[in-house]
């Protein structure tokens, strides 16, 4: 009996392997639709691909239909730097704001450009048109309507190109020398208003026309010169200013020519006791403007010091030797051979 189902079994598996194989190619066929028309006519001749839309009929987003800002009318912005000069090709930012503030008091930015000359597209109505070139700048009120506009803008502004030498024509390492740029006029407290700081040596800084207050700085410590300068509309206008200083190299030393001591704190006083500058280590570099110092050193529980005048142009290393010095415990409020307190 047993035997009887084993045949009855191979019979039947046979016939279900037909069966299981022409299952598999029907389940098969649709995949094999899109491997090639040849598998596809022959495994299914009678299945029908759906209809794919052509490539030119998915929505275009520059179509005038699906950017209906582009229907608006056309605002075309340039920009001079005198009413005689001509258009600025590049370097320009451009704003357009709402013309009324929103409930916090602001202006609505409703676009931006950069580059030279540019173009949007606006409903018509008003808007605040704003350019800027640099530290310079102008803001328009423009209105538009359905027909297309150009605006020129003049920026009334000029450049500034700033540098400074030493007295004599000497020159000065443009990583020591920095400029700050201030408006012309005091305000209620007798205060000028930084416009730009830290402005580096023959670089152009735009501005708009007008007289400013330029500071120079040679160094970190009292070598500062002040100058008014007037800058014109499309013009740039060089500024040289001369630094009547020098820079002083200081160490102390056990005799003349001898090795720096290390751990040395200084400080550099005027005459009149103000203190200019103060450092530690065993040597001392610091710009000085032209005048009479006292130089203070102090190693270990010793204080040394040494009167000091200052050339302009004259840089040089000064020595100050580590003999006879105060007991810093009793000179602590008291500069040495003085009667006045250091601070």
């Amino acid at each position: 009996m047993g035997k009887f189902f084993n045949q009855q079994a191979a019979i039947g598996s046979g016939k279900h392997r037909q069966l299981l194989v022409a299952l598999a190619v029907s389940l098969l066929a649709p995949a094999n639709l899109f491997a090639g028309s040849a598998s596809a006519q022959s495994l299914a001749p009678d299945v029908k691909l759906p209809a794919i839309p052509a490539i030119n009929e998915y929505a275009n987003p520059k179509a005038p239909a699906n950017n209906p800002i582009a229907n608006e009318p056309e605002l075309v912005l340039s920009a001079k730097l005198a009413e005689n000069g001509e258009n600025i090709g590049r370097g320009l930012v451009w704003r357009v704001f709402s013309p009324e503030p929103d409930p916090d008091g602001k202006l609505q930015l409703l676009a931006t450009s950069k580059g030279g000359t540019t173009s949007f597209n606006l409903a018509p109505g008003s808007y605040l048109v704003h350019v800027a070139f640099g530290r310079a700048g102008a803001t328009k009120r423009i209105t538009m309507t359905r027909a297309k506009r150009n605006e020129t803008m003049i920026l009334d502004a000029g450049g500034v190109k700033l540098n400074a030498v030493l007295s004599g024509g000497g020159r000065i390492p443009q990583d020591q020398l920095r400029f700050s740029i201030y408006e012309d006029h005091e305000d209620a407290t007798g205060e000028r208003a930084l416009i730009i700081p830290d402005v580096k040596p023959e670089s152009v800084v735009r501005l708009n026309a007008g007289t400013y207050q330029i500071v120079s700085n040679y160094g970190t410590a009292n070598a500062v010169i002040r100058a008014d300068i007037r800058v014109e509309a499309g013009k740039i206008t060089e500024a040289n200013v001369e630094h009547r200083a020098a820079q002083l190299t200081m160490k102390l030393v056990r005799e003349n020519g001898g090795e720096a001591l290390a751990d040395t704190a200084w400080s550099v006083l005027t005459t009149s006791g103000d203190i200019v500058r103060e450092s530690v280590g065993a040597f001392a570099s610091i710009v000085l403007a032209e005048g009479e110092y006292i130089i203070i050193a102090k190693n270990k529980d010793k204080i040394y010091q040494r009167d000091f005048k200052v050339v302009a142009g004259r840089n040089q290393d000064v020595e100050v030797l580590a003999t006879g010095g105060a007991s810093a415990a009793s000179t602590a409020n008291q500069p040495v051979g003085g009667d006045e307190p250091l601070d």
